[in-house]
């Protein structure tokens, strides 16, 4: 392990990730939950119904490799691809690093069938929402993950619902690369910019418990009473002057989970990274595998590591899978389009930002900043991603560019609503509020 010596060198770590242009991948991560057809409850960890055999019959079938702790598999590996588990079973896809959305659309296809494929016979299906929508917290099962050991019986310490967070939650997420530290900024403050946009655009959380919650993004809303601490919109990051060295001021204050020594978790909760590079614990000193894994447990919605992760958006159906990391894409790589989309978010004060941003989680398109709705501001963001996707010119074998992957977002935006919306009326209206019909609309199909 690489002790570290000096603060230098965690600024290094971020500077020593950028890529030139022509290295530029984008990444996605897709969580989903997983239930049972019959009870609408999400599928145990244990069980010959549950995520751990699901895990084994991709084994089995698919040519996935396993990666165990105690005895049990919590993730998947294949090529440059990984299958993860989040606290309550939930099933996420940490894709292969991507040239184009294209082969975005190939992985994301062929791991929903396979993964319908292994569960559809045993009654479990995947619904494209952003919560458990019937499942209370007490009755979802926790994933035997060394990590989570520690971090659930602190979550209720720092905030009421980070348990809710951890166990019946579902994101995807979209990673993009940077050229150097002031690249890595302009989109690091976008990003936050945009995040409101972004929630209001792609909400789809507006069921839990069996009934509607109030809100448009739930999931959002529950990231306020998760911890303050690590979670959230970051105000330095709209500073003209934000660097490398105000992320890493940031990490240091932060409160670890845990370090790792001999495959063994080591709790650290309460003492942030600063005091531990500065005192060492029990002997052990602090390494930069050590701030890699704090890195990973910071949850700001846009998110700095050796890639920049955009976090705010609830995962979503099938057809809309793509149309995240479609419009980051869009959006991010291609500099006139960056700064287009900042110039829709810079002139905010900080205090109209964090309320559009809680406005968002409930009311998705709605929520007003100004004299705009965000669904102004979205359709400005849609076309501006659009133009980028179309002057990247990355075409598929049919000749067509990645501006296919927005067509279903398009046909949204054009009525005004985001998937909660949709989701709302139906539960009300030809749903029934009926929980069987919700999954039977909901549900992943084979494609």
């Amino acid at each position: 392990m690489s002790v570290i010596e000096k603060k230098a060198e965690l600024e290094a770590y971020f500077h020593d990730a950028g890529k030139p242009r022509e290295r530029w991948r984008v990444g996605t991560e897709y969580e989903k939950v997983g239930i049972d057809r019959n009870t609408a409850k999400a599928i145990p960890y244990f069980g010959r119904r549950g995520v751990e055999f699901i895990l084994r019959e991709l084994i089995e079938r698919f040519g996935w490799e396993p990666q165990e702790q105690e005895g049990h598999i919590i993730a998947l590996v294949r090529g440059n691809a990984m299958i993860t588990l989040e606290p309550g079973g939930q099933i996420e896809l940490s894709g292969e690093p991507c040239d184009s959305i294209h082969c975005t659309h190939a992985e994301f296809t062929q791991h929903i069938r396979e993964l319908l494929e292994v569960a559809e016979p045993l009654d479990i299906v995947f619904l494209g929402l952003g919560m458990q929508p019937v499942s209370r917290l007490e009755e979802i099962e926790w994933v035997p993950k060394k990590r989570y050991r520690i971090m659930g019986p602190y979550m209720p310490k720092v905030g009421s619902l980070g348990q809710r967070m951890m166990k019946q939650t579902a994101t995807v997420q979209a990673n993009i690369d940077f050229l150097d530290e002031k690249d890595a900024m302009a989109k690091f403050r976008t990003g936050m910019g945009l995040a409101p946009i972004l929630v209001g655009m792609f909400a789809n959380s507006p069921i839990s418990d069996g009934q509607l919650n109030g809100y448009r993004s739930f999931r959002e809303h529950i990231w306020t009473d998760t911890d303050k601490s690590r979670s959230g919109l970051l105000k330095f990051a709209f500073s003209p002057e934000v660097s490398f060295a105000h992320y890493v001021e940031y990490a240091l204050d932060v409160p670890m989970y845990f370090i790792i020594r001999h495959h063994d978790y080591i709790d650290m909760t309460g003492t942030t990274f600063r005091q531990f590079l500065e005192r060492g614990h029990n002997g052990e000193r602090a390494t930069l595998e050590d701030w890699n894994d704090h890195l990973t447990t910071l949850f700001p919605e846009t998110r700095i590591k050796r890639y920049i992760e955009v976090r705010s958006v609830d995962s979503q159906p099938p057809e809309l899978m793509l149309a995240l990391p479609a419009l980051v894409k869009g959006a991010f790589y291609d500099a006139d389009c960056l700064q287009a989309a900042w110039d829709l978010v810079k002139d905010w004060s900080w205090d109209e930002r964090m309320q559009v941003y809680l406005d968002s989680h409930r009311d998705a398109l709605a929520a007003r900043i100004r004299r705009y709705s965000l669904f102004d501001l979205a359709k400005e963001l849609f076309q501006i991603a659009w133009e980028g996707l179309r002057r990247q010119k990355a075409l598929n074998k049919q000749g067509e560019d990645e501006t296919i992957y927005l067509s279903s977002l398009k046909t949204l935006l054009f009525q005004g609503k985001c998937p909660a919306d949709v989701l709302v009326e139906k539960w009300e209206g030809e749903l029934q509020q009926d929980i069987k019909k919700l999954i039977a609309y909901s549900a992943y199909k084979l494609p």
